[in-house]
């Protein structure tokens, strides 16, 4: 049983559940269902699918995230960052004629399932890593941005395409005269509601002395508050017949499973799509999960959050749905409303299904204006100016990175967006380790401690040079280490002995051992000896499997304490 646990993570939870576990999940479940009928419908929309595919995506998905994933409180289904990707791929493959709306949407959630899947089995959960969280909160702000902007269109009953900053501004300004004053008007009416629950509802509920976590909860069910009061409205006063937009027929039921109609064009056009929007996801989800975890207590297993969000996908793409990922705003309310384990995402998937069989008569009568409204609300959320000031004041390099996510996401779309966030995440690495700190230290009084000789008052000795690495060394920045020492070396006449003080060097690739070698052979020809300190045993491995250390001029020594007092009794 321990054996299938580590596949299966449910088996874990499911062996102590108990009927208190029962009605807590259940209690999540009510509450998750209402928040997300309205959101599932809204970001059926905002991929350009049909209303339905939203519900399909919330059924099946959260089944099978609930066996295979890690995390006990994380609510997976439609999110408006996969949602708004989705729309971007697909709509290029449907202009082209290789496939319709609705198959490309379901190949391209089948894609990125069995990508994570088989990135998850061969652990490669390290590569969340691969995008740095400025850079991520830039490109889901500017995703934000992207996403409000386009539902302005349904919200005032105008027409509008574009994927872009320049292009949805453009269609804004030649559509304009489009726009629909009835269907304007309850746009903004059910937008001014979502605000005002969100940002006035809780002073006045926590006025009142009610709780931090019943105001959470009541003011993120909003938008179903809204759907009761606009669908009766809507079908009252007729407001379809009036020119007012509304979600119209959705087909009753339960999805047909099938498998997505593939072929090789298709795949094509849709893997790299599938890869990033499967990235993203990923380490949204992750990001997600870890928070809630820590509150309980519990970890996340990168590794098998790629197996269980893969499978959600995969799930999806066979039920009719679409590319689905973790989402914050769902997941905190299940963790608020008391949720224990991933029984209450399986109760929610039965919850949907019931809705989806009884309740799309009424769903007709909903207007896209409020769906609309939903989704402007629900991106404000995601919307975080403030990493542009965190990042200037914190480090020059993270503002240049979350800047130029943040440009180049609203100027060339989201695929650009991600690309150019995973280039930049990369070459900040390389830019911040190419050229690492390194420190010219002495001693403290009569102790055995070495500091910076910029930053605390040391002594010195003119025949040594001692220098600490602050960085693994490799190809990037082998090249610097030999600038530093000899531009150091170029400074004392009576220079006899080289110490690198190594306690933060973890890695020394084929290019710095090049770059050990020749200067250990230069510092030779000047006679002057390299000797190497506190090197750790990884290091010590590597550096014995090759010949550098028969040719080192000079010694390895346990403690820089001890290479110092041995070199300067030998100089005496």
């Amino acid at each position: 049983m321990l054996y299938w646990s580590k596949w299966i993570p449910a088996i874990a939870w499911l062996r102590n559940y108990s009927r208190d576990n029962l009605v807590n999940d259940s209690l999540a479940a009510v509450v998750v269902t209402i928040m997300l009928i309205p959101q599932s419908l809204a970001y059926a929309l905002l991929a350009g699918l049909p209303v339905e595919m939203g519900l399909y995506a919330s059924i099946l998905p959260l089944v099978a995230y609930a066996f295979f994933g890690s995390s006990r409180t994380l609510s997976v289904g439609p999110v408006a960052v996969a949602s708004l990707m989705t729309a971007s791929a697909i709509g290029s493959v449907s202009a082209v004629g290789t496939a319709d709306y609705a198959t490309a949407a379901t190949v391209l959630a089948l894609l990125g399932g069995l990508m994570m899947i088989t990135l998850g089995l061969l652990k490669f959960g390290f590569v969340a890593n691969f995008l740095s969280h400025p850079v991520v909160s830039g490109f889901i702000t500017a995703s934000g941005i992207i996403i409000g902007l386009g539902q302005m269109g349904p919200l005032m009953g105008m027409s509008m395409q574009g994927n872009s900053l320049v292009s949805l501004l453009t269609a804004t300004h030649q559509n304009w005269h489009q726009a629909h004053f009835l269907t304007a008007s309850v746009g903004f009416s059910c937008l001014t509601f979502l605000l005002l629950a969100r940002f006035w509802l809780p002073q006045i509920l926590a006025s009142f002395g009610w709780g931090g976590r019943s105001i959470g909860l009541l003011t993120r069910s909003a938008p179903v508050l809204m759907m009761m009061i606009v669908i009766p409205l809507s079908m009252t006063q007729e407001l379809a017949a009036l020119g007012v937009a509304t979600v119209g027929s959705i087909p009753s039921g339960l999805p047909a499973f099938s498998s997505p109609l593939v072929n090789w064009p298709l795949v094509k056009e849709l893997a790299m799509p599938a890869f990033f929007i499967a990235l993203i996801g990923f380490v949204e989800s992750v990001s997600v999960g870890k928070t809630l975890g820590a509150k309980k207590r519990q970890r996340i297993n990168a590794n098998q959050e790629l197996v269980g969000l893969g499978a959600a996908n995969t799930a999806a793409a066979i039920s009719g749905g679409f590319p689905v990922t973790g989402g914050f705003s769902r997941s905190a309310v299940n963790f608020e409303a008391g949720a224990d384990t991933q029984m209450a995402s399986i109760l929610t998937a039965l919850g949907i299904s019931l809705a989806t069989l009884y309740l799309t008569p009424v769903l007709y009568f909903l207007p896209k204006a409020a769906l609309a409204a939903t989704i402007i609300a629900a991106v404000l959320s995601i919307i975080d100016w403030k990493i542009l000031g965190q990042a200037y004041r914190f480090s020059s390099a993270d503002f240049i990175a979350v800047v130029l996510t943040i440009v180049i996401t609203l100027l060339a779309g989201v695929e650009l967006g991600v690309l150019s966030g995973i280039a930049v995440s990369l070459g900040l690495y390389l830019y911040q380790t190419s050229k690492p700190h390194f420190a010219i230290v002495g001693q403290i009084g009569e102790s055995e401690h070495y500091r910076n000789v910029e930053r605390h008052d040391v002594t010195t000795f003119p025949e040594i040079l001692s220098i600490r690495v602050d960085e693994s060394l490799y190809f990037a920045n082998a090249g610097y280490l030999e600038e530093i020492v000899f531009d150091q070396v170029s400074r004392k006449p009576l220079l006899r002995d080289v110490i690198l003080m190594c306690p933060a060097v973890n890695i020394v690739d084929m290019s710095a051992l090049d770059a050990l070698k020749e200067i250990n052979a230069r510092l030779d020809d000047l006679d002057i000896k390299l000797h190497l300190s506190e090197v750790k045993g990884p290091v010590m491995d590597a550096l014995q499997r090759s010949d550098f250390l028969e040719k080192l001029s000079g010694t390895v020594f346990l403690s820089h304490h001890a290479a110092v007092n041995q070199l300067r009794s030998k100089l005496s």
